[in-house]
Parts: C-alpha cells; sequence; structure tokens
C-alpha cells in the first residue's frame, strides 16, 4: 500500500508524519488515518502536528496499514510478542503475531532476546505485519557484547537503534530518562527496577558512575529517528514492579524528565509516546494519567495495565484489565496487554489470545465511557441479536467469535440450538427474554395505570 507514498519522501532529511503535519501537508498515512477513525482529516493532522498523536509508519515498512495513537482517537491495544533464549523460535513468533493481529492487536511489540538470530526473527515479522511494529534495543545492544554490560559503549545502543529503523520497526522504547541521580530513589522499594531495559542501564551507570549514555546520546538518535519516521516510545525504567511502589519519588522524578526529553524530540518534528506505570492502585490510576499529560504537555500516554492488585499470578491479565479500563477512560491512548503469564514465563499462544481478548475489552469500555461516536453501535446490535435468539449473528459480532461458539455448543452443539430460544443456563422455559411485550399491549397496561393507579395486588 504505502510503496509509492513513501517512494517521493526517501532521501529527504525529514520524513516524519510530524514534521509534514506541522507543513501543513496532510500525507496519504494521515488520509487513511482518518477513514479508519470516521474522523476529519484536517484534526488527524493538527493533532499530529500538536503532537498529541502519532502515526508510527517507518518509511521501510511499505506493508504497513497506517493507525494512529493519541487521545483524539480510539483506544488502542499493544501486544508483546519475541523469542527467548529458553523458549520458541522465529516460527512460534510470526505465529503469535498472526494470532495477534487476529483477535485486533493495534500495533506488535517483538521483544525477543534469543531464541534464533534476532535480527532474522524481527526481519520476518516485520514482513509478516500489516500493523507497527515496535521494539526495545537495548536487549539486543546487551546481546551484541555477550550480556557483558559494562562493555557497552554509546555506539553500540546507535548502531542497533539505526538497525532497527532501517529494518522497519516504527517505534522504539528509549530508555532515556532514567538518569544516574534517580538511582538512589529506588532505595525504599519493595521489587526496586523490574524494567529489562531499565535495568541494564541502571547496571551500566552503576558501573561506570556516567550519565544514561541514551541521554546523553538523545540528539543522535533523534537524527536517525528523522531519517526513517520511526517514534520515540520513551521508556519508563522507573516503573513501580508493585502497587507499593506506585507513584513514587522515582517514578515521578524519570516522568518529568521524559517530559523533557518529549519537548526536545518535538523541537525536530519527531513523534513522541511515552510509557506509563504497570501496577498502581486503582485510586491512583486517574492521577497518573494526569500527571503524564501536566507533565508531557499532552503527549500520547501508553500504559502496561497498570495492575491494580499483586495477588493472582496467572491471571493477571483480569489484575491488569481492570486498571487498564480506568487507565483508558482517563485518557490513556494506548494500553499494553498483559497475559496470564505475566511474572510466571513466557507467553504461548493462548496466551497472547486470553491477554489479547482482555484488552480489547478494556480498550472498548473505555471508548464507550468515553462516548466517541459510535463507540456503542457494535454493543447495540449484538444486544439486539441476543434478544431475538440469533445465536450466529451472536457469535459474529462477539470479539471472540470462535470461544463464544465453543462455549454455546459446549451443551447445545447441534445446529437445530442455533435458532432455539434459550441456552443450557435457562433451558426452554425460564429464560425471561422469553417474555415478548408487544407495544400494544403496552398501551392498554398504561390506560389502564392511568385510570386506576392504585393498583391492588391479591
Amino acid at each position: 500500500m504505502r510503496t509509492e507514498w513513501v517512494a517521493k519522501r526517501r532521501g529527504q532529511n525529514n520524513v516524519t508524519q510530524m514534521h509534514y503535519a506541522r507543513q501543513g501537508v496532510i500525507t496519504e498515512e494521515m488520509h487513511y488515518v482518518a477513514q479508519r477513525e470516521n474522523l476529519p482529516v484536517e484534526l488527524i493532522q493538527a493533532e499530529v502536528a500538536r503532537g498529541r498523536m502519532i502515526i508510527p509508519a517507518n518509511i521501510n515498512h511499505t506493508n504497513l496499514e497506517p493507525m494512529c495513537i493519541g487521545v483524539a482517537s480510539k483506544c488502542k491495544v499493544n501486544a508483546n510478542i519475541g523469542a527467548s533464549p529458553n523458549s520458541s523460535d522465529l516460527e512460534e513468533e510470526v505465529a503469535k503475531l498472526n494470532l495477534a493481529v487476529k483477535y485486533g492487536a493495534d500495533t506488535v511489540m517483538d521483544l525477543s532476546t534469543g531464541g534464533g538470530n534476532l535480527d532474522e526473527i524481527r526481519s520476518a515479522i516485520i514482513k509478516a505485519s500489516p500493523v507497527p511494529i515496535g521494539t526495545v534495543p537495548v536487549y539486543q545492544a546487551l546481546e551484541s557484547v555477550h550480556g557483558n554490560i559494562e562493555k557497552l559503549t554509546p555506539d553500540d545502543f546507535l548502531h542497533i537503534i539505526e538497525k532497527h529503523a532501517q529494518q522497519g520497526v516504527s517505534y522504539q522504547t528509549i530508555h532515556a530518562g532514567i538518569l544516574i541521580e534517580h538511582l538512589p530513589l529506588v532505595r525504599s522499594r519493595l521489587t526496586g527496577i523490574v524494567s529489562r531495559g531499565g535495568g541494564i542501564l541502571a547496571r551500566w551507570m552503576l558501573h561506570h558512575h556516567k550519565q544514561n549514555p541514551l541521554y546523553t546520546h538523545y540528539q543522535d538518535i533523534i537524527e536517525i529517528f528523522k531519517k526513517y519516521d520511526v517514534s520515540f516510545s520513551l521508556g519508563d525504567s522507573l516503573r513501580p514492579g508493585c502497587t507499593h511502589d506506585a507513584s513514587d519519588d522515582a517514578q515521578l522524578a524519570e516522568l518529568k524528565t521524559l517530559g523533557q526529553l518529549t519537548r526536545k524530540a518535538w523541537e525536530h518534528n519527531v513523534q513522541v509516546m511515552v510509557e506509563g506505570p504497570g501496577h498502581v492502585p486503582m485510586d491512583q490510576i486517574e492521577f497518573n494519567v494526569k500527571k503524564q499529560m501536566e507533565e508531557c504537555s499532552e503527549a500520547p500516554f501508553y500504559v502496561l495495565g497498570p495492575l491494580v492488585t499483586d495477588i493472582a499470578p496467572g491471571y493477571d491479565h483480569i489484575t491488569s484489565a481492570i486498571g487498564a479500563a480506568l487507565a483508558g477512560w482517563y485518557g490513556t491512548a494506548m494500553l499494553c496487554y498483559v497475559t496470564p503469564k505475566e511474572h510466571l514465563g513466557l507467553p504461548n499462544a493462548e496466551d497472547v489470545r486470553n491477554g489479547l481478548i482482555a484488552y480489547k475489552i478494556a480498550a472498548h469500555a473505555a471508548d464507550i465511557a468515553r462516548h466517541r461516536p459510535g463507540a456503542r453501535d457494535r454493543d447495540d446490535e449484538l444486544s439486539r441479536a441476543r434478544y431475538n435468539f440469533d445465536w450466529n449473528r451472536q457469535f459474529e459480532l462477539a470479539l471472540d467469535p470462535e470461544r463464544a461458539k465453543e462455549y454455546h455448543d459446549e451443551t447445545l452443539p447441534a445446529d437445530i440450538y442455533k435458532t432455539a430460544e434459550f441456552c443450557s443456563m435457562c433451558g426452554p422455559k425460564f429464560c425471561p427474554m422469553q417474555t415478548k411485550v408487544d407495544a400494544d399491549a403496552l398501551t392498554e397496561l398504561e390506560k389502564f395505570l392511568a385510570k386506576d393507579k392504585q393498583v391492588v395486588t391479591s
């Protein structure tokens, strides 16, 4: 789709969507996004120019179907996949990608740390993906020096960041906000630093007693991103790893730095979204969303969960979807899914499915709560199908049609039951929706009630 669109931009110094939006140019990507979102294209251009919306669309990912992330658009969901040294490989990760796209992932992050050649895995995922791909380049930077963090140099980081950009990655998590002076602030935490990328940079700073190289070389990263239209996903290295640590001094100190880095990227027309906390009690979620908007000048917020309690390993797709729905309601632009395997192991295909559906529910609930035009149309249509016992239409409208049909057919599998006016919960005699009250009967009842307001029962 995008081959011709991007051909005319190649070779220019700055090819970002923000650059064109600020020049008054409406790109083909903006037109496409406007149609997908059912929004005026002038609004899309204005939001991208303002920095409240991003269109992550690397010029080297030409089979990408453009989408947007921003508070003015529908709440989006990201799915994480990625091979590890202990499990999974290229074929399995591409299968996870296809499953994530099937169940509605708006973007996918490749978090591979092993399981094969990382460049080959990433290339295969990008080639197969119609949605934007994000990465965390510090993982491969560490792999390139065989895990010896102290050997990493600023050039090692920059080399990997540019390699990912060249391959077609549309946004990269850049952990530039964690500063050496922030590290003592984690002393009172229960879980310390839980970000893998943040942990790598913290150990590098502790070893060298030098400032974060991604911070000191931030301008170099900006120059790379301008050439390929890569969006910053500014990493929250000091995100809380448990509800005890939420909204503490370490998290908020880094957030202030992320705001400064956001505005610096905007000076060069580079798109930015900001990553947010992973474990936050429900009563602190609104504060966290509003604080991010304040500190980061309303750049799109992208949160992991947040998990609202820490006692449910194996069910953290649920504990986090609760927080995700609230975060989306308060204005978070994209939710990063959590699977049932969070804190326990590498997700498999079924975990990807369960995590993604939980988050599609959360994002859709947030869109309804924010009264987005048309957000409830599908709900109303499914409700009509339910009231009319149109089982096949219910399956068709469900977020996960296969699971809905599977559960119905466990007890009533025959085709005749696809038109039956009951399910196995109530059976044929007790379904309340069989009580069909027509308009004429209601009119007669209203006349009766108007005539005799005291209805005596015996």
